[in-house]
Order: structure tokens, then sequence, then C-alpha cells
């Protein structure tokens, strides 16, 4: 039984990882390097459960009216776990010579939600059984995942757009604060159970989003043969208008 609840807790961040990897089509990172995005994503717990604890201290913990509930979604749970996975984002992958394609700000991002989710499936399965990790398998594990690609996918832009850099860093954090932060604000109303519907809209319209994220970076990607072949043919032009010119 052990031995299948690890499996369970496990097989959806390897699945995901799996997926997110097929889809680098022309020019894949370094396994090293994906796995050490993972690393930091374990790690990523460490600063994730400071600033709940921070929260709590100041008076931030759920209670039982929609306000405070809200901010603690939003303003502990989301900021916390998001913040600390774009900092290692940020930080340590971002100024990697190998982050040479938008792209890699998706796998980059992900690689280290996993990480984080992978260990916190583990601390829940651990606890809560066959049930929680079954649940979980297609909800919070596809959750971090979802919110990391929309992350990534900004995070990716801005570091191939440098005029506009700082507002699409502080928009994939945002988006993933407040994706995450609404997603775990309509679980924890327990007084209206049903608004937990919006939760799985939130995460299918994440999911749905995710996809077309990737395919705009898998589109635009400098190594596609495409965008290859018209940097090629825009060199030749300018060198033969050169060439005349002379």
């Amino acid at each position: 039984m052990i031995l299948l609840l690890l499996a369970l807790a496990i097989a959806p961040s390897a699945a995901i990882i799996w997926y997110i990897y097929t889809k680098d089509q022309h020019e894949k990172e370094p396994p090293q390097l994906l796995f050490i995005a993972f690393i930091l994503g374990i790690f990523s717990i460490i600063p994730a459960l400071a600033g709940g604890d921070l929260g709590e201290f100041l008076g931030l913990g759920e209670t039982y009216t929609w306000q405070s509930i809200m901010v603690y979604a939003f303003g502990v749970v989301a900021l916390s776990e998001e913040l600390a996975k774009f900092l290692f984002l940020r930080f340590v992958m971002y100024p990697h010579k190998e982050f040479n394609e938008p792209y890699d700000g998706i796998i980059y991002a992900v690689m280290i939600g996993m990480g984080f989710a992978t260990f916190e499936n583990l601390l829940y399965v651990q606890n809560g059984g066959l049930e929680v990790a079954i649940l979980r398998m297609f909800t919070a594990v596809p959750a971090h995942a979802a919110f990391g690609i929309i992350m990534g996918y900004y995070v990716g832009l801005a570091k191939f757009d440098y005029a506009n850099r700082n507002k699409l860093l502080f928009l994939g954090l945002f988006w993933a604060v407040f994706l995450h932060g609404a997603y775990d604000f309509f679980l924890m109303l327990n007084s209206y159970a049903f608004l937990s519907l919006v939760s799985i809209a939130i995460l299918y319209l994440s999911i749905y989003d995710s996809k077309r994220s990737i395919a705009i970076h898998q589109a635009n990607s400098p190594f596609h043969p495409e965008n290859l072949a018209t940097e090629i043919a825009a060199d030749d032009l300018e060198q033969n208008e050169k060439e005349e010119n002379e």
C-alpha cells in the first residue's frame, strides 16, 4: 500500500514533466539543468512555509468569513508559494545561458513547480491516503503546472524583450498568484461547497490558457525551422543589399 501511495503521489508530476519536455521540440534543455530546477522547486517549500508562517503571525490565518478567507488564499498561500517559485525562476534559471528561447521560461517554471508539487503531494498523500492521492492527481498537481506555465510564459517573453522586461516579469508573477489565489479561495469556502465548481472552472481555464501559451512559444521559437529559414533569408537579403551598394 505504501508503494502504491508513493507511486500515485509522484506519477502526476512525472507525467506532466514528460509532457512539457516533449513539447520542447526545437532546442531541448540540458537534463542536469532541469534536475536543478526540480530540486529548486523542492527548496521553494521553505520560503513558502516562511511566508505562510509570517501571514499566520500577522493574524492572516484562515477564518470563517469570506473576507478573511480571501486574504488568506491570495495574500498568504498563493503569494508565498508563487513568489518562492518565481524567485528561483527569475534569479537562478533566468540568467543562465541555456535560457535562450521563450519556451525555456515555461519548461523551467514547470520543473520548479513540479518539484514543489511533488514534495507537497507526498506530505498530503502520507496523511490523507488513497482518496487524497487520486483527488490531487486531477486537481492540485495540474493546477501547480498550469500556474507555472502561465508564469513561465511571461518570464520567457521578458527574457527577450528588454523594453518591457519588468512589466512582463510582474505579469508572470501576478497571474500565477491571482489564479492560484482564486482557485484556493473558492475551495476554502466550506460554507458554500457548490462554489468549489468555480475552482474547477479556474483550473480548466488555466489549463486551456497553458496550452495556448505553449503553442505560441513553440511557433515563435528562434530554433523553429520556419523561423530559422526566415532569419537566413533576411540575412542573405541584407548581405546582397550591402554588396550592391558597394
